[in-house]
């Protein structure tokens, strides 16, 4: 086993996602992606990953939508859901966390604030 780890990368902007994989591929992750919250749940009911990073505002089913539903069908149960999301006031942030999320990701993001993100959650190399 290589022991790389394995992320997916959920956002409805292209760019965004783009920027989330090449950091992750930069820092040896393998990256899959998903431009919605329904085929991010698509997703995980049939793979599992180290990290799943959701954006927060997609249009039809949200990231927290997404958390809440794969925590109560205990999709890919030891990986760390991240709120990948510009919303950053402290209210918000206790509510993305009450929703099951592991951690915040704030955007715009940088390879600085990923490689702090990863070590917070102990997925750092």
């Amino acid at each position: 086993m290589s022991g790389q780890k394995y992320a997916l990368v959920v956002d409805d902007n292209e760019v965004n996602r783009l920027l989330a994989e090449r950091l992750l591929a930069k820092l040896g992750w393998r990256v899959d992606t998903a431009d919605d919250g329904l085929a991010a749940l698509t997703w995980l009911r049939g793979h599992c990953a180290d990290l799943v990073l959701l954006d927060i505002s997609m249009p039809g089913m949200s990231g927290d939508e997404v958390c809440r539903t794969a925590r109560a069908e205990n999709l890919c149960a030891g990986s760390k859901l991240v709120a990948y999301t510009a919303h950053a006031m402290p209210e918000e942030r206790a509510q993305f966390l009450a929703a099951g999320f592991d951690g915040i990701l704030t955007k715009p993001i940088s390879k600085s604030n990923v490689v702090d993100m990863l070590a917070s959650l102990g997925l750092d190399q």
